[in-house]
């Protein structure tokens, strides 16, 4: 596998919808490309409108800083380092769990955002997408 397309998201998105439904939650997932660029948005039944843009801002965040989302939540607390950080590029950047970059051969090649729940249970729904990507890496011979 080398590059994330649309047949590689619905899988992704099949792996989160999964661990969103046995922990009992609706979600949004979405999985963004390297460039940052929707590749595709899942919003499961009866999940909030308002994490449609939050899931997707996840994913961008983690594409525009290469790094989980949730590793800022610590550096951007009042009188933190990066106080203020979410307030750049638009607003955009999200600065609590549930963006998680997609890596393959040590490069960020795009990455999922979850929202809808708690932090916690929108960091797992997001490990369980990226665990799909990790395992498809692992299939295609890497």
């Amino acid at each position: 596998m080398s590059t994330l397309n649309l047949e590689i998201a619905k899988k992704l998105i099949e792996g989160a919808e999964k661990k969103s439904q046995e922990l009992g939650v609706n979600m949004v997932i979405s999985v963004l490309d390297e460039g940052g660029n929707l590749i595709a948005v899942h919003r499961m039944d009866d999940a909030w409108l308002a994490s449609v843009d939050i899931a997707q801002n996840k994913a961008w965040t983690s594409v525009a800083l290469k790094m989980p989302t949730s590793n800022l939540a610590e550096a951007t607390v009042p009188n933190a380092e990066l106080y203020g950080l979410n307030t750049t590029n638009s607003g955009r950047l999200v600065v609590f769990g549930g963006g998680i970059p997609l890596v393959q051969d040590d490069k960020v090649v795009g990455a999922v955002g979850v929202s809808g729940s708690s932090v916690e249970h929108d960091v797992e729904v997001a490990q369980a997408a990226v665990e799909v990507f990790e395992n498809l890496n692992i299939g295609a011979g890497r």
